[in-house]
């Protein structure tokens, strides 16, 4: 399995990079007020792809913090319930009488 997971990576860095190959030309991205950027196609959507993920990154930690407190909130409620139950089991039965 391991080698099969490692033939894929290898055949998609190859095609990634015949991709990165065939995709040298310089383009203009034109911004507002006649602002514009020349630089190879490539460079221009690796920089877009990584500001996107980090833009999705930042987006998700609301959702990541929010989902580790309420975690660990149900985490102490367990084991307070557990504390419980244990003083219970621990105390003798009533007399029965």
């Amino acid at each position: 399995m391991r080698v099969i997971s490692w033939a894929i990576r290898i055949a998609l860095f190859v095609v990634l990079l015949a991709f990165a190959a065939k995709n040298t030309e310089p383009v203009t991205l034109r911004f507002y007020f006649d602002l514009a950027w020349q630089a190879p196609l490539v460079a221009l959507l690796l920089v877009f792809f990584t500001a996107g993920a980090a833009l999705g990154l930042i987006a998700m930690t609301g959702t990541y913090l929010a989902q580790r407190r309420e975690i660990s909130r149900l985490q102490r409620s367990d084991a307070s319930k557990k504390e419980i139950n244990a003083a219970i089991a621990s105390q003798p039965p009533a007399a029965e009488g």
